[in-house]
């Protein structure tokens, strides 16, 4: 743990109890546990593999995971930023944004290694998406993060999520001259993240033309202001 931070906490409540989110942890939680009875079979049969390029497993393999550590993750980040882009978006909306980033994710991983015989699993590149569209809304929230030393640090979103990106271009590029023999889908992260960006981008966006021009009496007349 030291040198490193691990979020827990949000400083941001949700204003509705965030069912899409809670579903998609119950849900990865279930499968990662049916798995565990023909791990290596589900792997290969579901995961998504660029070579193959089948359709279905761009779904399948974002209930897929590796591990304990891996499944822990995953949940605890979709945990603590979820909740919010739920409310933001809401639930139906929220679903489809979810599993659209997925997807996004698995499109970029298959073009940045096409022939890869290596199955890609896990919620990692929708989660992404949910991290791109909390930094496209949410920049200045604080996030409470355990840090070097075991002290708590309350780090604003624009920093913590922004270094996490960093981190994935840096290996993203590395993995793509060879650099990185680490197994972890880093441009699959990369394109979840940008299209939560774009996404979040497009609904701040939105949502700041929607609303309601208030007006103010002047002694010239009447203006309106944003």
């Amino acid at each position: 743990m030291k040198g490193q931070f691990l979020p827990y906490k949000d400083e941001n409540p949700s204003s509705i109890f965030p069912l899409v989110t809670t579903c998609l942890i119950l849900a990865n939680v279930a499968v990662f546990i049916l798995s565990l009875f023909d791990f290596e079979n589900i792997i290969m049969t579901w995961g998504f593999t660029p070579a193959m390029f089948i359709p279905a497993t761009f779904l399948t393999s974002m209930f897929l995971h590796g591990g304990f550590d891996h499944i822990f993750g995953n949940m605890l980040y979709l945990y603590i930023y979820g909740d919010n882009i739920e409310d933001r978006f809401g639930r139906t909306k929220y679903l489809a944004f979810y599993v659209s980033a997925g997807v996004f994710a698995c499109l970029a991983h298959f073009f940045s290694n096409p022939g890869s015989l290596v199955p890609a699993i896990g919620a990692s590149g929708a989660i992404s998406g949910v991290l791109g569209a909390y930094l496209a809304i949410f920049p200045h929230v604080r996030i409470r993060t355990i840090g070097p030393f075991y002290m708590i640090y309350r780090i604003p979103a624009y920093a913590l999520i922004g270094l996490w990106f960093v981190m994935q271009l840096m290996f993203g590029t590395m993995s793509l001259v060879g650099g990185t023999g680490s197994g972890v889908a880093f441009w699959a992260h990369i394109g979840g993240f940008v299209f939560g960006y774009i996404a979040g981008r497009i609904h701040t966006n939105r949502r700041k033309s929607a609303e309601p021009h208030v007006p103010i009496r002047l002694a010239s007349g009447f203006f309106s202001e944003k």
